[in-house]
Protein backbone atom coordinates (compact mmCIF):
# COMPACT_ATOMS: atom_id res chain seq x y z
CA UNK A 1 0.00 0.00 0.00
CA UNK A 2 2.87 2.33 0.85
CA UNK A 3 4.54 1.66 -2.52
CA UNK A 4 1.28 2.47 -4.31
CA UNK A 5 1.09 5.81 -2.48
CA UNK A 6 4.65 6.61 -3.51
CA UNK A 7 3.88 5.80 -7.15
CA UNK A 8 0.75 7.98 -7.07
CA UNK A 9 2.76 10.79 -5.48
CA UNK A 10 5.34 10.57 -8.26
CA UNK A 11 2.64 10.74 -10.94
CA UNK A 12 1.30 13.98 -9.43
CA UNK A 13 4.70 15.67 -9.67
CA UNK A 14 6.41 17.21 -12.70
CA UNK A 15 9.83 16.98 -11.03
CA UNK A 16 10.54 13.45 -9.91
CA UNK A 17 14.33 13.24 -9.74
CA UNK A 18 17.43 15.37 -9.27
CA UNK A 19 18.46 15.38 -12.94
CA UNK A 20 15.19 16.87 -14.15
CA UNK A 21 15.13 19.31 -11.20
CA UNK A 22 18.40 20.92 -12.28
CA UNK A 23 16.86 21.69 -15.68
CA UNK A 24 13.31 22.64 -14.65
CA UNK A 25 14.01 24.85 -11.61
CA UNK A 26 15.37 27.84 -13.61
CA UNK A 27 11.92 28.12 -15.25
CA UNK A 28 10.86 29.88 -12.05
CA UNK A 29 12.48 32.99 -13.56
CA UNK A 30 10.31 32.87 -16.70
CA UNK A 31 7.53 35.21 -15.44
CA UNK A 32 10.12 37.89 -14.67
CA UNK A 33 11.55 37.64 -18.17
CA UNK A 34 8.05 38.16 -19.57
CA UNK A 35 7.58 41.07 -17.16
CA UNK A 36 10.87 42.63 -18.27
CA UNK A 37 9.75 42.43 -21.91
CA UNK A 38 6.40 43.97 -20.97
CA UNK A 39 8.23 46.74 -19.14
CA UNK A 40 10.14 47.61 -22.32
CA UNK A 41 7.15 47.35 -24.66
CA UNK A 42 4.37 48.86 -22.51
CA UNK A 43 6.19 51.40 -20.37
CA UNK A 44 3.13 53.51 -19.49
CA UNK A 45 1.02 50.54 -18.47
CA UNK A 46 3.85 49.04 -16.43
CA UNK A 47 4.66 52.29 -14.63
CA UNK A 48 0.98 52.84 -13.83
CA UNK A 49 0.64 49.39 -12.26
CA UNK A 50 4.18 48.79 -11.01
CA UNK A 51 3.15 48.57 -7.34
CA UNK A 52 0.71 45.79 -8.21
CA UNK A 53 3.32 44.00 -10.32
CA UNK A 54 5.89 44.24 -7.53
CA UNK A 55 3.48 42.84 -4.94
CA UNK A 56 2.53 39.96 -7.27
CA UNK A 57 6.22 39.25 -7.91
CA UNK A 58 6.86 38.95 -4.18
CA UNK A 59 3.81 36.72 -3.66
CA UNK A 60 4.84 34.53 -6.59
CA UNK A 61 8.40 33.89 -5.39
CA UNK A 62 7.24 33.07 -1.85
CA UNK A 63 4.82 30.45 -3.20
CA UNK A 64 7.35 29.19 -5.76
CA UNK A 65 10.11 28.92 -3.16
CA UNK A 66 8.00 26.78 -0.85
CA UNK A 67 7.12 24.63 -3.86
CA UNK A 68 10.84 24.30 -4.69
CA UNK A 69 11.60 23.43 -1.09
CA UNK A 70 8.87 20.80 -1.12
CA UNK A 71 10.29 19.42 -4.36
CA UNK A 72 13.80 19.25 -2.97
CA UNK A 73 12.60 17.48 0.18
CA UNK A 74 10.57 15.06 -1.94
CA UNK A 75 13.56 14.24 -4.13
CA UNK A 76 15.77 13.81 -1.10
CA UNK A 77 13.34 11.48 0.67
CA UNK A 78 12.74 9.34 -2.44
CA UNK A 79 16.38 8.81 -3.39
CA UNK A 80 19.03 6.62 -1.86
CA UNK A 81 21.18 9.20 -0.04
CA UNK A 82 23.71 6.90 1.57
CA UNK A 83 26.57 7.86 -0.75
CA UNK A 84 28.71 10.97 -0.85
CA UNK A 85 27.86 11.47 -4.54
CA UNK A 86 24.14 11.67 -3.84
CA UNK A 87 24.64 14.00 -0.90
CA UNK A 88 26.76 16.24 -3.14
CA UNK A 89 23.99 16.34 -5.74
CA UNK A 90 21.52 17.36 -3.03
CA UNK A 91 23.90 20.14 -1.97
CA UNK A 92 24.20 21.31 -5.59
CA UNK A 93 20.40 21.29 -5.92
CA UNK A 94 20.09 23.50 -2.85
CA UNK A 95 22.79 25.81 -4.19
CA UNK A 96 20.81 26.12 -7.41
CA UNK A 97 17.63 27.00 -5.49
CA UNK A 98 19.63 29.60 -3.53
CA UNK A 99 21.07 31.17 -6.68
CA UNK A 100 17.67 31.20 -8.38
CA UNK A 101 16.11 32.98 -5.39
CA UNK A 102 18.88 35.57 -5.18
CA UNK A 103 18.75 36.12 -8.93
CA UNK A 104 14.96 36.45 -8.86
CA UNK A 105 15.00 39.22 -6.27
CA UNK A 106 17.90 40.90 -8.08
CA UNK A 107 15.87 40.92 -11.29
CA UNK A 108 12.87 42.36 -9.42
CA UNK A 109 14.99 45.13 -7.90
CA UNK A 110 16.50 45.83 -11.32
CA UNK A 111 13.17 45.95 -13.18
CA UNK A 112 11.63 48.32 -10.64
CA UNK A 113 14.78 50.46 -10.44
CA UNK A 114 16.96 49.65 -7.48
CA UNK A 115 17.57 53.34 -6.76
CA UNK A 116 13.83 53.98 -6.47
CA UNK A 117 13.37 51.06 -4.09
CA UNK A 118 16.48 51.59 -1.96
CA UNK A 119 18.42 54.46 -0.46
CA UNK A 120 22.22 54.27 -0.37
CA UNK A 121 23.54 55.29 3.04
CA UNK A 122 27.22 54.55 2.39
CA UNK A 123 29.52 57.54 1.91
CA UNK A 124 30.99 56.91 -1.54
CA UNK A 125 33.21 59.13 -3.62
CA UNK A 126 31.57 60.73 -6.69
CA UNK A 127 33.52 58.36 -8.97
CA UNK A 128 32.42 55.22 -7.13
CA UNK A 129 28.86 56.50 -6.86
CA UNK A 130 28.77 57.00 -10.63
CA UNK A 131 29.99 53.43 -11.14
CA UNK A 132 27.30 52.08 -8.81
CA UNK A 133 24.60 53.98 -10.72
CA UNK A 134 25.99 52.71 -14.02
CA UNK A 135 25.84 49.04 -13.01
CA UNK A 136 22.24 48.81 -11.85
CA UNK A 137 21.91 45.03 -12.06
CA UNK A 138 25.17 44.30 -10.21
CA UNK A 139 23.96 46.64 -7.47
CA UNK A 140 20.61 44.82 -7.36
CA UNK A 141 22.36 41.44 -7.20
CA UNK A 142 24.54 42.66 -4.32
CA UNK A 143 21.51 43.89 -2.36
CA UNK A 144 19.70 40.61 -2.98
CA UNK A 145 22.71 38.53 -1.89
CA UNK A 146 23.25 40.54 1.29
CA UNK A 147 19.54 40.34 2.09
CA UNK A 148 19.14 36.61 1.44
CA UNK A 149 22.19 35.70 3.49
CA UNK A 150 21.00 38.06 6.28
CA UNK A 151 24.42 39.69 6.23
CA UNK A 152 22.81 43.05 6.93
CA UNK A 153 25.56 45.49 5.96
CA UNK A 154 23.07 48.36 6.25
CA UNK A 155 24.37 50.36 3.29
CA UNK A 156 21.08 50.02 1.37
CA UNK A 157 17.78 50.83 3.07
CA UNK A 158 14.33 50.13 1.54
CA UNK A 159 12.41 53.35 0.98
CA UNK A 160 9.03 52.06 -0.21
CA UNK A 161 6.50 49.78 1.45
CA UNK A 162 6.81 47.11 -1.25
CA UNK A 163 10.61 47.24 -1.00
CA UNK A 164 10.28 46.60 2.74
CA UNK A 165 7.96 43.65 2.04
CA UNK A 166 10.39 42.31 -0.58
CA UNK A 167 13.34 42.52 1.81
CA UNK A 168 11.35 40.91 4.64
CA UNK A 169 10.22 38.02 2.44
CA UNK A 170 13.74 37.40 1.11
CA UNK A 171 15.20 37.36 4.62
CA UNK A 172 12.56 34.87 5.78
CA UNK A 173 13.21 32.62 2.77
CA UNK A 174 16.94 32.79 3.42
CA UNK A 175 16.59 31.82 7.08
CA UNK A 176 14.21 28.95 6.26
CA UNK A 177 16.45 27.59 3.52
CA UNK A 178 19.53 27.74 5.72
CA UNK A 179 17.80 25.82 8.49
CA UNK A 180 16.37 23.16 6.19
CA UNK A 181 19.71 22.77 4.41
CA UNK A 182 21.55 22.06 7.67
CA UNK A 183 18.81 19.64 8.77
CA UNK A 184 19.01 17.70 5.50
CA UNK A 185 22.80 17.44 5.61
CA UNK A 186 22.66 16.14 9.20
CA UNK A 187 19.88 13.69 8.30
CA UNK A 188 21.78 12.53 5.22
CA UNK A 189 24.94 11.78 7.18
CA UNK A 190 22.99 9.99 9.92
CA UNK A 191 21.20 7.90 7.30
CA UNK A 192 24.50 7.06 5.64
CA UNK A 193 25.97 5.89 8.94
CA UNK A 194 22.94 3.68 9.55
CA UNK A 195 23.29 2.12 6.09
CA UNK A 196 27.01 1.51 6.63
CA UNK A 197 26.39 -0.10 10.02
CA UNK A 198 23.70 -2.31 8.49
CA UNK A 199 26.08 -3.42 5.71
CA UNK A 200 28.79 -4.13 8.27
CA UNK A 201 26.35 -6.25 10.26
CA UNK A 202 25.39 -8.23 7.15
CA UNK A 203 28.97 -8.49 5.86
CA UNK A 204 31.37 -8.07 8.80
CA UNK A 205 34.38 -8.93 6.58
CA UNK A 206 33.66 -6.12 4.14
CA UNK A 207 36.49 -3.56 4.51
CA UNK A 208 35.27 -0.98 1.98
CA UNK A 209 33.61 1.16 4.68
Amino acid sequence: MNEQNILLSKKRRYIRDINSAFIILPLVLLPLIIEWILNNMQVGFFVKNKEIFLFLDILYIVIARFALLDTALYIFSHNSHSTNATLMRIVMLYLEITLITILYYAMVFHIFDVFSLFHLTADLSPQNLAIVHKHNFITAFYISTVTFTTLGSGDWLPQTLNAMIAVSSEVILGVIQGGVFVAIIIYGHQNRKEVIEEIKTISPNNKKF
